[in-house]
């Protein structure tokens, strides 16, 4: 079976400058791939590409068979791939069930949309605790799992996630990912993770992929990585 993603000689940044330099990797169907790398290696330039909010320069982005380039944003989230960015994005004056509503929008399946908001409460206990609250008021945890929630409201087949730990304590950093690993338990869920956490990621990941000044620097089971000293001193740094 064909990977689920496959990106192939990916080359993108910012106007004149070239951030990823000829990126290529797959990801499987089901599979959890970390990309790990130091600040500035391009690992949140990778995520932006994927999702269509940047174009390539040169390169191919496979998903699901069917080549991404050019393809609009809304039209992306419609074929089944969902992005988490950075920082939490919620939206700070609507409430918790507002916000995870606005996952559903685009899908004609109103019933399913309903199913699948009624499936994020019960994932998200805290989530199903806070309905009526507004952005504002939620901790940093509790937003992180708002805008995970309200990418699963979708229904994605492939999630990109963005540094979900960044700003958080290890306690609730532990818990964000003790659930996505229920939730690919449950689901079979595809998920392309982004974390500056490396011991921690590497505890949920099937793979890793790390970047170096914007080019693949080494791809390896996250065991292999995680216990082989001389990998983790030479790409790692720990």
């Amino acid at each position: 079976m064909a990977p689920l993603l496959e990106v192939d000689e990916l080359t993108c940044g910012y106007g004149p400058v070239s951030v990823l330099r000829e990126v290529s990797f797959t990801v499987e169907r089901g599979e959890c791939v970390a990309v790990l790398g130091a600040n500035g290696a391009g690992k949140t330039t990778l995520l932006r590409a994927l999702s269509g909010l940047l174009r390539p320069t040169a390169g191919r982005i496979v998903y699901d068979g069917a080549d991404l380039r050019g393809v609009p944003v809304e039209k992306v989230v419609r074929r089944g791939l969902a992005h988490v960015p950075e920082g939490r994005g919620v939206v700070a004056e609507l409430t918790v069930d507002e916000n995870l509503r606005l996952g559903g929008l685009w899908r004609p399946d109103r019933k399913d949309a309903r199913t699948a908001l009624a499936e994020v409460y019960e994932l998200f206990d805290p989530l199903a605790r806070r309905k009526g609250s507004v952005g504002h008021q939620l901790s940093g945890g509790e937003r992180q799992m708002l805008a995970l929630g309200r990418a699963l409201v979708a229904r994605p087949t492939l999630l990109l996630l963005d540094e979900p730990s960044l700003g958080l304590a290890p306690r609730v950093t532990a818990q964000i990912l003790g659930l996505l690993t229920r939730l690919r338990e449950r689901t079979g869920l595809t998920v392309l993770l982004v974390e500056q956490n490396v011991r921690s990621v590497l505890s949920v990941a099937d793979r890793g992929v790390v970047l170096s000044v914007g080019r693949v620097a080494l791809s390896a089971p996250a065991a292999r990585l995680r216990d082989d000293d001389d990998l983790r001193h030479a790409y790692l740094g720990f």
